[in-house]
């Protein structure tokens, strides 16, 4: 459906311009928006790619366990349904981990993951479980520390600063986070008393 909106758009846009005579603007405005694009996805590479490099040397090193190790406490008391041996609970806690550092990109796939392995769990494949749920709501809302996509955009759009970022993307995150996690708890409260 949102392709078709966005088609609309250009369309209605295109013909807008061709009925006023100013078809030489919107060939001007597509050649401008896609050399910024180009500009904007070869500065977002190679802060990807670094940031991406850290990951694995983070991971190579060690420091992903470490940090997995740190979150464990948490992640058994936000997920009491799963085993904390479980593979599931490892890929919750990779890809938490990954939310924090930032790696959306990382993120993703490690999630699909836990949610492969939380199904294995599930007594009733193809509902969700509370730990499903759980995850999502964890995921969605997504602590960041290091916002490294944000700051990437901040730095191929020229910004002086664009890790000035940090402090604000915590705090939102943060905020965010605690709020789904009482929410999801609230839900959760509220439906079991209903049964």
């Amino acid at each position: 459906m949102i392709n078709w909106i966005w088609f609309m758009l250009l369309a209605g846009g295109i013909v807008l311009a061709a009925y006023s005579n100013d078809a030489a603007l919107v060939t001007d405005a597509i050649l401008e928006a896609a050399a910024d694009a180009v500009t904007l996805v070869i500065g977002l590479l190679g802060l990807i790619s670094f940031w991406s490099g850290l990951m694995e040397i983070a991971e190579a090193s060690g420091l992903t366990k470490l940090f997995a190790k740190l979150l464990r406490p948490l992640t058994t008391r936000l997920f009491p349904d799963v085993p904390p041996e479980h593979p599931a609970m490892g890929a919750i806690i990779l890809s938490i981990t990954a939310n924090i550092l930032g790696m959306g990109n990382a993120a993703t796939p490690l999630g699909i993951r836990a949610m492969e392995k939380l199904n294995e769990l599930n007594p009733e494949p193809g509902a969700a479980t509370d730990a499903m749920c759980t995850f999502v709501v964890v995921t969605t809302s997504s602590l960041t520390v290091i916002p490294i996509t944000v700051i990437a955009m901040r730095a191929a759009a020229g910004s002086t600063d664009p890790a000035r970022i940090i402090g604000p993307t915590l705090a939102a995150s943060a905020i965010s986070t605690f709020t789904a996690i009482v929410t999801d708890r609230a839900w959760r409260r509220r439906i079991s008393s209903r049964r």
